[in-house]
């Protein structure tokens, strides 16, 4: 039976909107995205609430799930995640390999780190069935698997030692920043995008928060003058985005990315400002669910079945950057993209609620 519509699953919508439209560069439609006025992005929302969502399914605190139910739902979810990466992949390689014999164009064989597929395939689809090669665009998949396997470890922590769950995780965090700590990619020599060490704590965060006692209760019973103190900081994060003002590397103490703002490691910087803007956007459901009732069913349904309408919309993205480039893009194209790949992300939503209902319904 479909659940219906509510905060998580509207959000997680929102983002996927918003990552297909983030995922073609250039476009003009990216301009009025969230990423022009927040430090941070889509990315740390869909990781926090899918901190969230593992709350919900380890259980109520006075009627937990058994831990081997856990165990196996979330591992499952981790092999799921993992078959729809190297698919989505498989497919974007296709993608480049056909556009540029289509284009006559071999520097497409290079975009978003692909040439080692080409040039090195032996080794590459090695490293990519070890997620130690990832495509640029398509390198959030990977640190999703990572995080369903940790999941079972954070729900088994917070159960029995619950005191502890946070504060290891920022150790973990704090840890990967001052050393550095990073996860290297291989056959190509680099690092994975979002560094899961750092990432988990976003994940947890959100577990945490989610939780009715603990910290979660804490900020619930506070969440005013949370949201009055968070304010300053929501504003502060727009404005060093609109005019560029970012801390200079060269002028900041070691160890430097406790100071500076990036995304692989999701730095202090941008971690606080997204905790921030997620306390003043809490109370922003309630108002578009009255406002704009007809809008949150449909962005909800694509937060239900996100999955697929990631793995859809990433691969869109990717035809969008190949029509762009081609083209050269200009109002009408992009608009059509746009317009296009989002009937088809809601058109995906359906199908896949769709299936499931036909799966479900009793046999007559």
């Amino acid at each position: 039976m479909k659940r219906e519509a509510n905060a998580i699953d509207f959000w997680r919508g929102f983002a996927l909107i918003t990552i297909f439209i983030n995922h073609i560069p250039g476009i003009v439609f990216d301009r009025f995205t969230s990423k022009n006025f927040s430090i941070s992005d889509s990315a740390e929302l869909f990781v926090f609430l899918a901190g969230w969502s593992l709350r919900l399914i380890v259980g109520r605190e006075d009627r937990p799930r058994p831990m081997p139910q856990i165990v196996f739902r979330l591992g499952g979810r981790a092999i799921t995640l993992y078959a729809a990466h190297m698919m989505i992949g498989m497919i974007a390689i296709a993608i480049l390999a056909s556009a540029s014999i289509v284009l006559d164009n071999p520097l497409l064989l290079e975009w978003h780190n692909a040439a080692a597929v080409f040039f090195d395939p032996v080794n590459t689809h090695i490293g990519m069935a070890l997620l130690s090669h990832q495509l640029g665009y398509f390198d959030i998949l990977p640190l999703y698997v990572v995080l369903m396997v940790i999941a079972p470890l954070v729900a088994a922590i917070d159960r029995y030692l619950p005191r502890l769950l946070l504060p290891l995780s920022i150790a973990i965090y704090l840890t990967a920043l001052s050393v550095p700590i990073t996860i290297p990619t291989w056959p190509t020599e680099g690092q994975w995008f979002f560094n899961p060490l750092c990432w988990q704590l976003v994940f947890v965060l959100g577990f945490v928060m989610a939780k009715p006692s603990g910290i979660g209760g804490f900020v619930r019973r506070h969440i005013r003058p949370i949201r009055w103190l968070a304010l300053p900081m929501v504003i502060g994060g727009a404005i060093m985005v609109i005019y560029d003002i970012y801390p200079d590397p060269v002028d900041m103490p070691e160890p430097k990315l406790l100071f500076i703002v990036g995304k692989t490691f999701v730095t202090p910087i941008r971690l606080i400002q997204f905790l921030a803007l997620v306390a003043v956007f809490s109370a922003a459901y309630g108002y578009i669910r009255k406002l704009g009732p007809r809008l949150v069913e449909p962005i909800s349904m694509l937060g239900r079945n996100s999955l697929e309408v990631f793995c859809v919309g990433s691969v869109l993205s990717l035809l969008g950057q190949v029509v762009r480039f081609q083209t050269g893009g200009s109002y009408a194209i992009d608009t059509g993209l746009v317009a296009t790949g989002v009937t088809i992300l809601f058109l995906t939503a359906w199908l896949a609620e769709w299936q499931d209902r036909v799966t479900k319904a009793p046999a007559t």
